[in-house]
């Protein structure tokens, strides 16, 4: 067995993914783990933003956190950074293209949580 069916091993898609060196689901997990990334691409769904507007959103963040956060998300492909040459400079962040594909992935977490708040306070 090769060091990629070992990895795969245990996997229930495990067809549909032997052929890659990295498991799908470990690629996403890592794509989004880290402080607020999921909420970043969330907000950033409905429009560009500035970081400001960003920072105002996830105020528990701190600004290094979130400078990390976003050139995380920048270098994976997700998000695009606009610097636009004016002064004082403006730079704006919007999802790319591939970026965008993640939305529909966010809006069945929301809904999950939505339905999982509703049970819980049912239970309660």
């Amino acid at each position: 067995m090769t060091i990629n069916e070992d990895m795969h091993e245990v996997c229930h898609m495990r067809d549909k993914c032997i052929k890659f060196d990295k498991c799908p689901m470990v690629l996403v997990q890592d794509i989004l783990s880290g402080k607020r990334k999921i909420l970043i691409l969330w907000y950033l769904s409905y429009r560009a933003l500035r970081f400001n507007e960003i920072k105002k959103k996830l105020p528990d963040v701190t600004q290094k956190m979130l400078t990390q956060q976003l050139r995380s998300l920048e270098e994976d492909g997700l998000i695009l950074r606009n610097v636009y040459p004016v002064v004082p400079p403006k730079v704006e962040y919007s999802l790319t293209e591939m970026g965008q594909k993640i939305i529909p992935i966010l809006e069945l977490m929301h809904g999950y949580g939505t339905e999982y708040l509703t049970v819980q306070s049912s239970v309660s």
